[in-house]
């Protein structure tokens, strides 16, 4: 029989960095990657104490060891400096970079404030290619790597009033398709190789949503308000939990997962499918 207490930690000796990952899908994968055995560097806005929540919970999970890098990742200077300290902090590079931290502003195209048009390209999407450019060579030099970005289903189809935040998720969606070309021949089978793949959720369990859960239970229940909601777009009528898509980033990271590269992965309830 299988023990339940045993965690598969196949990551043991890897080190990871997870944008955006003070709450929410991100500190779900920071959470998921500590437990199979990586060291994990966190990064995101919030309180001290919400930063140090998140450092509890994912030292909780692993082996301990988790540290918050504060980098503003608008700044392509502060995102330089970050990803210099995480070379030193990680003896020579990250194994796993999962880009997902994002901001979103949805009014109509005339109306969106060119400095949010600036934000969410730059949080989104820029904030990517330089913590990708930067970590991507020491990968290639060790034979394994893995970069997870978290995209969204708006990365392949669009929706309205959304114009930065959709230009922002397919343009992650094409850079990740360049970069999984450039190294696909890197490292080995034995190695695991250097991969580049995109999730792609849809709607997704969190507090970001609860307020559109409220504007549409019509004085039912919660239940009725999500499958009202989700009605709208997402055939299954079931939102995905953070768990859920931290168990397909940490996936994978696994070595039998080095030829999925250049993947846009949905997990939308047949959003797409449509």
């Amino acid at each position: 029989m299988n023990d339940p207490t045993h965690r598969d930690t196949f990551l043991q000796g890897r080190t990871a960095l997870v944008t955006g990952s003070t709450s929410g899908i991100g500190l779900a994968i920071a959470t998921a990657l500590a437990a199979a055995g990586s060291k994990v560097a966190i990064n995101g806005l919030g309180t001290p104490e919400q930063v140090a929540s998140a450092i509890a919970t994912v030292d909780a999970a692993g082996n301990g060891g988790t540290r918050h890098f504060g980098a503003d990742l608008r700044d392509a200077d502060a995102i330089a400096a970050m990803m210099a300290d995480l070379a030193a902090w990680s003896n020579g590079g990250i194994d796993i970079l999962v880009n997902n931290a994002g901001i979103q502003h949805a009014v109509p195209l005339h109306e969106m404030p060119v400095s949010r048009w600036n934000d969410i390209i730059a949080v989104n999407l820029s904030s990517a290619f330089h913590t990708m450019r930067a970590a991507m060579p020491a990968m290639a030099a060790r034979g394994y790597g893995r970069v997870v970005n978290i995209a969204s289903v708006h990365g392949l189809v669009a929706s309205k009033d959304k114009a930065p935040y959709v230009a922002s998720k397919f343009g992650i969606v094409g850079l990740s398709k360049v970069a999984a070309l450039e190294y696909a021949a890197q490292g080995s089978r034995d190695s695991g190789g250097i991969t580049v793949n995109c999730v792609c959720p849809g709607w997704v369990e969190t507090p970001l949503i609860e307020p559109q859960i409220e504007a549409r239970m019509a004085g039912g229940s919660r239940d009725d308000g999500v499958r009202a909601l989700l009605a709208e777009k997402q055939p299954s009528l079931r939102m995905s939990l953070p768990a859920e898509i931290a168990a397909l980033a940490v996936f994978l990271c696994r070595r039998e997962a080095h030829n999925i590269t250049g993947a846009s992965l949905p997990v939308d309830g047949g959003w797409t499918a449509q």
